[in-house]
């Protein structure tokens, strides 16, 4: 054991047999440092756990350092520099005095498994590898390289003089520093070194690739530059000799035949193209550009032949239903036919308005608009716009981006080819918005005749005419549609279907179709009106034929799987075959069947799904006229519950009750179906119904259904929606359905089948529909406050 000054490096590791060239600045190092060097030039090095401690203490330090000899030392005036070569291991015992430096006692560590066949050969792998990492560049000075190199050196000092120049975090090599087993120490520095070794050799690999593709690039300029000049001596070219690309593009140019302003702006992009050399990133920039300007259809068109009547058949025979839909497009196309017949050759009349197709999903909005493009000979493209809400997927991208491209409507015209396409801006309703800009504003100019004549795309930088663009929208709901994008549209509605519509669309498309997709087509396997019909009650429920074309194509699976077996498969299927392919029913009749209920009434509604019905279930209790609300119901849908049980109060005489029965009871009004948010003003009655029918003990008839909004008055308003509510109640089995006197003229929509099936009720006031949809009236309270005929068994006795 010995005692010596003491130096705590912040970040550095000194390994014994190694020369080091460190630098002191510390004030207690530099004296430590100068005091060594005037005595015997022994120090002892320690490396510090954290290197951010100014003044380190023994806790501060790592155990194990190494005992240094100074061979060279410069000062100057902020800082000491010293050449040193580390001897040998120490451990850090105590520190004697820490003032004005560090001195300890330090003991000498003895070195383990130092021999051996084994150590023998990992000392030259490591040197083997040091080597080979110093072909690939790893720096290192001449003396080492010399002493490792020459297998001069024992195995301790070239695994300690490796492991100095391996790229190790502190703490790593403070590690091998500890590692006493010089076998255990050379394992670690191979290791270490091995990974060294390959990624300087990918490096070296990357750096030969890069600077080859450069010197190609500079190679293909340097002979085309050549080239300019030898024809230009030889009288074979000159100043504004094109190449084969650029008098290519020229003549595109000439060909697009585009507006004059667009060309002139083509040319002086063409002529920036010539004069920039070949290998300038913006080339590339701008040969794309103008092949996007020269591959426009700035003057192409498809030949509109519109015949009204071909147009009709065509949708018919692609459509079943739907009439009202096809008639106002039909409409549209005998505008379009007389507009047309005035125009000049090659040349489209702006289209006078922007059809908007809303309805559920599943009713075809968008195969019509695929019929509409068959019937005019124009050509299709559809971009669908839901969760689109970056601004620049409509306009497209300025040029000063990297990758910038036009914008989805323009790329769209592109790969139709064609001026005026019947573009189809599919699920209009569902686009969002948000710091990179708002897409439905985008919309605005494209679908406005009156501004989409110069549309300009941020990519192009030259207005395009849409206006001879057949534009088409869909959408399930209006309500997420901005106002001002609604008005540029006009507004055609698709209704769901009701089930004899479903039946002839599955009879006459949805299984001939599944028959050829699942390759049954040639065996000729028919169905029963009946097996269809078994489907479309108890398999399905929608608005549209999706979930019942998927349907059918599980049958037509089903019976190709059995073909493909050997197995026996029918011809015919009937309607016991149905439970076989498909299995249990999956719905039933929502009303059929079921008791008339006290507290529970059958509402209407209209979802983005279409038509459904709901049901309105009120339960009472003992309390203090408290009011519940539950079912995931909307502001509006609140305010109608509230607005229903302020009616029943004030009307207490004409329903049987205590003029304070709303004192002793609380009212709990749920729409079952809680995870689905509701709302609108359209449940009053039947919640109105339902609380009339808890609080009388008079049961509701489970086969009425009634939808619309009452005043606090009792007076029924109008609502919105009827086709859709009436069809869905059609669906789920209603008799009878109660509509408010407002709604008469809705009757138009309504199919003659399903008026035939159901006895429609119109009322002006909330009394007459509890005349229909109860079982029996409520007895009159009298004016001296008789006792209510039917009341709840608990407020009789309050």
């Amino acid at each position: 054991m010995r005692t010596l000054p003491v130096v705590a490096m912040r970040g550095s590791v000194v390994f014994p047999h190694t020369d080091s060239f460190l630098s002191f600045g510390r004030n207690k190092s530099v004296l430590a440092v100068n005091s060594a060097f005037s005595d015997d030039r022994v120090v002892a090095i320690f490396n510090q756990k954290d290197p951010e401690v100014t003044d380190p203490k023994i806790k501060d330090l790592y155990k194990v350092g190494t005992v240094a000899t100074i061979t060279q030392l410069m000062t100057n005036e902020d800082d000491v520099h010293a050449l040193i070569r580390g001897t040998s291991r120490v451990k850090l015992e105590e520190i004697v005095s820490e003032d004005p430096y560090l001195v300890a006692r330090v003991s000498q560590i003895a070195e383990e498994e130092v021999e051996g066949p084994e150590v023998i050969a990992l000392a030259g792998e490591a040197a083997e590898m040091f080597r080979r990492a110093i072909n690939l560049g790893k720096g290192v000075d001449v003396p080492t390289i010399m002493r490792i190199l020459s297998r001069q050196a024992d195995p301790i000092e070239i695994v300690d003089s490796i492991a100095s120049f391996l790229d190790l975090r502190p703490a790593e090599k403070q590690k091998l520093l500890e590692t006493l087993s010089v076998r255990r120490r050379l394992e670690k520095v191979v290791e270490y070194l091995s990974h060294e070794v390959n990624v300087l050799d990918l490096e070296r690999i990357i750096s030969l690739k890069t600077q080859k593709r450069f010197e190609d690039q500079m190679k293909k300029a340097m002979l085309r530059e050549k080239k300019r000049t030898i024809e230009k001596e030889l009288g074979e070219g000159g100043k504004d000799e094109e190449d084969s690309e650029i008098a290519e593009l020229k003549k595109k140019i000439v060909e697009a035949k585009m507006p004059k302003d667009v060309e002139k702006k083509a040319k002086k992009e063409l002529k920036r193209l010539r004069k920039l050399p070949p290998y300038s990133p913006e080339t590339g920039y701008l040969r794309n550009y103008l092949e996007w300007l020269v591959e426009m259809p700035w003057n192409k068109y498809s030949r509109t032949n519109v015949s009204v009547k071909k147009a009709g058949k065509t949708l018919d025979i692609d459509h079943y239903g739907l009439n009202k839909a096809k008639e106002r497009i039909l409409e549209y196309l005998a505008v379009m036919k007389l507009k047309n017949s005035k125009k000049k050759k090659n040349e489209d009349q702006p289209h006078p308005t922007i059809l908007c197709f809303v309805g559920p999903p599943g009713v075809g909005k968008t195969s019509i608009g695929k019929s509409i493009a068959k019937a005019l000979g124009r050509e299709f493209v559809r971009i669908s716009l839901g969760g689109v809400r970056d601004e620049a997927e409509i306009r497209g991208h300025r040029r000063t981006y990297v990758g910038a491209m036009p914008g989805r409507i323009i790329q769209s015209i592109k790969n139709a080819e064609t001026k005026n396409p019947v573009f189809m801006l599919d699920e209009v309703d569902k686009i969002g918005s948000d710091y990179r800009g708002d897409p439905s504003s985008a919309l605005l100019e494209i679908l406005d005749p009156e501004q989409n004549k110069e549309f300009s795309d941020h990519y192009l930088e030259v207005p395009f005419d849409l206006s001879s663009v057949m534009f088409i929208c869909t959408a399930n709901v209006l309500d997420t549609i901005p106002a001002p994008l609604r008005d540029r549209m006009e507004i055609i509605r698709f209704a769901g279907y009701i089930e004899e519509e479903k039946f002839n669309i599955a009879k006459k498309y949805l299984w001939p179709k599944q028959t050829s997709v699942n390759g049954i087509e040639n065996k000729k396997i028919k169905i029963t009106d009946k097996a269809i019909r078994e489907v479309i009650k108890f398999y399905t429920r929608e608005a549209g034929v999706r979930n019942l074309e998927r349907t059918l194509a599980t049958v037509a699976r089903k019976i190709a799987r059995e073909i493909t077996e050997g197995k026996k498969y029918p011809k015919l299927i009937k309607a016991n075959h149905i439970q076989k392919y498909l299995g249990p029913k999956k719905f039933r009749s929502q009303i059929k069947g079921e008791e008339d209920e006290v507290g529970m009434s059958t509402g209407l509604a209209v979802t983005s799904t279409g038509g459904e019905i709901l049901f309105v279930e009120v339960s009472l209790m003992p309390g203090k006229g408290k009011l519940t609300l539950t079912g995931q119901l909307g502001d509006v849908m609140k305010e109608s519950a509230k607005a229903a049980f302020t009616w029943t109060k004030s009307n207490w005489h004409q329903l049987g009750l205590r003029e304070d029965f709303g004192n002793s009871i609380d009212v709990h009004i749920h729409v079952p179906e809680g995870a689905t948010p509701k709302d609108g003003p359209s449940a009053g009655i039947a919640m109105a119904t339902a609380l009339v029918s808890a609080l009388t003990r008079i049961p509701v008839k489970r086969d009425v259904g009634m939808t619309g909004e009452i005043t606090l008055r009792g007076r029924a308003l109008e609502i919105g929606g009827v086709k859709e509510k009436v069809i869905a109640g059609h669906r789920a089995g209603l008799k009878t359905i109660i509509l408010p006197e407002d709604n008469k003229k809705d009757m138009e929509d309504v199919p003659n089948n399903v008026k035939k099936d159901i006895k429609f009720v119109f009322v002006d006031r909330l009394e007459n529909a509890l005349a229909v949809s109860l079982t029996s009236l409520p007895q009159h309270k009298n004016k001296n406050g008789e006792k209510a005929t039917h009341p709840p068994s608990f407020i009789a006795s309050m």
